[in-house]
């Protein structure tokens, strides 16, 4: 293995993951059709898709580290696929709700991932690979939702089913089984065996305990909860937001507007980590506030940018043009790519020997917004369906400031060693580029 076959292999894995994890977007309307489903128990099925996420990107963040990543990938797009091929079978809306909550742990692969690029780049380079990684994997939800429904559409007639949705989730689970047999066999978890065991060495439940509770690691989860699961929260919404609050009657077009959001918060993605890497190499200030904090900046400047882009989300959606607010999801995919780039470059560079730990719990606790978001877009108090981003714009100043406080000199170059808890032990390096 190289580093780059790595990256291309883990990569392509999440790409998938992510595809499966969102397949049933492009279907909320036959699905609610097959099985009498309201607005609001649509938008349920949205957040449900993240329920089993944070735990699971916790444990399996812990879990690459200790037995390497290609083993815990293989797990996980097995078991998923069996469970997507399942699910295209349920007669019952009991057993297919089910069914798709273990199928949607196709998210929890992230961590993996993560953790196994940065087991092969060396520090100057992650933020660009793991953009990369995360960006095109992302992208997997745009994929599905531009591929998926013209494939499997309304008329779909192919063997085994009659039904487009029920043969997109069979079709996508061999693939899933497919690939966990292709990671097994050419993944390799680190590029030596002396930094497989370090991490290994590293995964104990009180460096965990100790990495789970330091500053840096809060305050990213926090500022991935904002990013990511606002993407998870859209990934899953906008197909049917455009449909219902324009009166957009056509599946496919819904579906192809909710990818332009998709496609921004993935391909861009790399463009965030990049700019991480390039301020950290040439230990450049773009906010003085934070001096030599170089990619604690851009984070924050990332962070700023989605509360202002989700305003301009409900500005867009109330004047009723729905190509503005098409446009206006594309801006806020844009900030989401942007903030989950910067911050993944800050955790592996932050803790280089538990970069899986710390990916899963940043990147669980990031996936609660994908369960909250949702709910707050379909509340029933709000006047319409637009006012919802304003209220999570709202939610996320809080975090924001929370951010910016620890960004500062001298709170942020002691992020890895001072804590919320006061225990000891466990990583305490830091960087002098973060």
């Amino acid at each position: 293995m190289t580093k780059w076959r790595t990256l291309l292999l883990a990569t392509m894995g999440f790409n998938l993951s992510f595809l499966i994890w969102f397949s049933f977007a492009p279907f909320t309307g036959p699905i609610a059709d097959e099985f009498s489903l309201s607005l609001a128990e649509v938008g349920l099925l949205a957040s449900a898709a993240i329920w089993l996420a944070p735990f699971g990107r916790i444990l399996t963040g812990w879990l690459s580290d200790k037995f390497g990543a290609p083993a815990v990938f293989a797990i996980v797009l097995a078991y998923v696929g069996v469970f997507s091929m399942a699910s295209a079978f349920a007669e019952s809306y009991t057993v297919f709700f089910i069914e798709r909550l273990i199928v949607a742990t196709a998210g929890i692969t992230f961590v993996i991932g993560i953790q196994h690029v940065a087991e092969w780049f060396p520090e100057e380079q992650l933020g660009t690979a793991e953009g990369i990684y995360a960006g095109i994997g992302n992208a997997g939800a745009a994929g599905g939702a531009l591929i998926l429904p013209r494939v499997f559409g309304t008329n779909w007639a192919g063997p085994l089913f009659d039904v487009g949705w029920r043969a997109a989730f069979f079709y996508t689970g061999i693939v899933s089984i497919v690939m966990a047999v292709a990671y097994y066999t050419l993944g390799d978890a680190a590029a030596t065996e002396e930094r497989r065991q370090a991490t290994a060495d590293n995964a104990s439940f009180r460096d965990w305990l100790h990495t789970a509770t330091r500053y840096g690691t809060v305050v990213l989860a926090l500022a991935y909860v904002m990013s990511f699961g606002l993407e998870l929260s859209m990934n899953g919404w906008l197909a049917t937001y455009y449909r219902e609050a324009f009166a957009t009657d056509d599946l496919v077009l819904a579906s192809t507007f909710a990818a332009t959001f998709s496609l921004a918060a993935g391909l861009l993605r790399p463009i965030g980590g990049y700019v991480s890497d390039r301020l950290a190499r040439a230990e450049r200030d773009i906010l003085p506030v934070f001096e030599g904090r170089y990619r604690e900046q851009w984070t924050f400047l990332t962070l700023a940018f989605i509360v202002v882009s989700m305003g301009g989300m409900t500005l867009a959606g109330l004047s009723g043009r729905v190509m503005l607010a098409v446009g206006a999801g594309f801006v806020v995919g844009m900030t989401c790519a942007f903030a989950e780039g910067a911050i993944f470059a800050q955790v592996p560079a932050m803790f280089p020997n538990s970069s899986g730990s710390v990916a899963g719990i940043v990147g669980g606790v990031g996936t609660v917004g994908g369960i909250v978001f949702p709910l707050v877009y379909v509340a029933p108090f709000l006047p319409n369906l637009h006012t919802g981003y304003a209220v999570v714009a709202a939610v996320m100043v809080p975090i924001v400031l929370l951010n910016g406080w620890v960004y500062r000199p001298q709170i942020a170059r002691r992020a890895t060693v001072d804590g919320f808890l006061s225990t000891s032990g466990g990583e305490t390096g830091v960087t002098s580029d973060d």
